[in-house]
């Protein structure tokens, strides 16, 4: 399954906006995840919480993609990044990312009903180089800000070998691995980070107060066959996932968090009880370092390049962005780069597992099975999420998608 745009942004002077249209035809991820023979339910129907019992229901993508961009179409923003915002969040729910797939749906429709993310609009470029370029993203919706940074340093690295776009003061971006098929798929290397400088959630290493986000890292390598797609956090875990787990009356896998008095614990309610703790940088209480180091990088290559982040006053949940693309054929040549990113995968999938039975496996290679198999079967969405939707649906008059079983 492909994920593909083509709106090239080529702009070479300071303060200009980045071309948009009204009604520009929504030809990127929504389009390109619809799978044939599914819509949104009959008019009689309302919004289904479940299905057979024990059983969690799938919900046909296309399906899932079109309640998306109808909620937030109806909520007044424009179709064409209605129809993005929907292709992102469903991708991440179909990559295994629930909790920054559709999850995130009812806390954007907030978002919009109470004017803190944009309806329309187009991002401003505040400076540009032939490479390099910085926007002010004017609040609009996360997802299609950095479909179209993507797509701009895309088309900058055909030129130049390289293109980068970071971007300040968008909305929050959701799932990173979302957007890199779209450069992978093109023979093109993505990287993409985020930060988000009006939340404290992690702490500096031997500490104990927050003070920046999970900052995370994602990073699209094309192989020969399937990419090798990372994203992680340079935290140990999300807030998001910590609170899931919470809701569930779940535990941790490990002692991810620190709590108020400075013990490590996989109590998720520590991060949310009075008095609060926060997440550990990855490395956890004895190797934190590592991660701390890399939320360091995180700031200076979004908010630092942007010009924009903890230094200024806060704005609002959003996030600063970078967002970099490399063409292979501008070094050693796209053929060469798949040859060694081939081997590296035949090294680690010959290597001998730790636990017998349990093959290594590449980053990303779950996910892309998950994206194949939900959308032939259908997405199995985390249980909350529909129940969360329903008072939306209710109001903005959109009907439910019908589980398939």
């Amino acid at each position: 399954m492909g994920i593909r745009a083509a709106i090239p942004i080529a702009a070479t002077g300071a303060r200009r906006q980045v071309e948009s249209s009204e009604n520009r035809a929504a030809t990127s991820t929504a389009a390109r995840i619809l799978v044939p023979g599914s819509g949104l339910a009959p008019a009689s129907r309302s919004i289904h919480m479940s299905a057979a019992p024990g059983r969690v229901p799938r919900y046909p993508a296309a399906a899932l993609v079109e309640f998306a961009r109808a909620l937030v179409e109806r909520a007044g923003v424009r179709s064409d990044i209605a129809a993005d915002v929907a292709g992102v969040l469903v991708t991440g729910d179909l990559l295994g990312h629930t909790t920054h797939g559709l999850a995130l749906l009812a806390p954007y429709l907030a978002e919009i009903e109470k004017g803190a993310m944009a309806k329309s609009g187009a991002p401003t470029i505040v400076s540009s180089r032939p490479a390099a370029q910085t926007w002010d993203g004017e609040r609009l919706p996360g997802p299609w800000l950095t479909l179209r940074a993507l797509d701009a340093a895309i088309a900058m690295a055909k030129v130049s070998g390289t293109g980068t776009v970071v971007v300040r003061r968008s909305h929050h971006i959701a799932c990173l691995a979302a957007y890199l098929l779209r450069a992978t798929e093109r023979g093109m290397v993505a990287l993409v980070q985020s930060s988000d400088p009006t939340v404290a959630a992690v702490v500096a290493h031997g500490g104990t107060t927050p003070i920046i986000t999970p900052n995370p890292i994602a990073a699209g390598l094309p192989t020969s066959g399937d990419p090798i797609l990372v994203d992680i956090s340079s935290s140990i875990t999300s807030m998001g996932f910590a609170k899931q787990e919470m809701n569930a009356g779940r535990r941790l896998p490990g002692a991810w968090l620190i709590d108020a008095q400075g013990d490590a614990t996989d109590d998720p309610g520590a991060l949310f009880r009075e008095p609060k703790g926060a997440l550990l940088p990855l490395g956890g209480i004895d190797a934190g370092y590592k991660g701390f180091g890399l939320a360091l990088i995180v700031e200076a290559l979004t908010a630092g390049l942007a010009g924009h982040g903890r230094a200024d006053p806060p704005a609002g949940w959003g996030g600063t962005v970078f967002v970099q693309a490399l063409d292979p054929e501008a070094f050693g040549g796209l053929a060469q780069f798949r040859r060694q990113m081939d081997e590296i995968a035949r090294a680690a999938h010959a290597s001998t597992p730790r636990a017998a039975g349990v093959p290594v496996r590449l980053p990303g290679e779950a996910a892309m099975q998950r994206l194949r198999a939900q959308t032939a079967e259908g997405v199995s969405l985390y249980p909350t999420i529909m129940p969360a939707l329903a008072p939306w649906a209710e109001k903005l008059g959109v009907l439910g998608p019908t589980p398939l079983d």
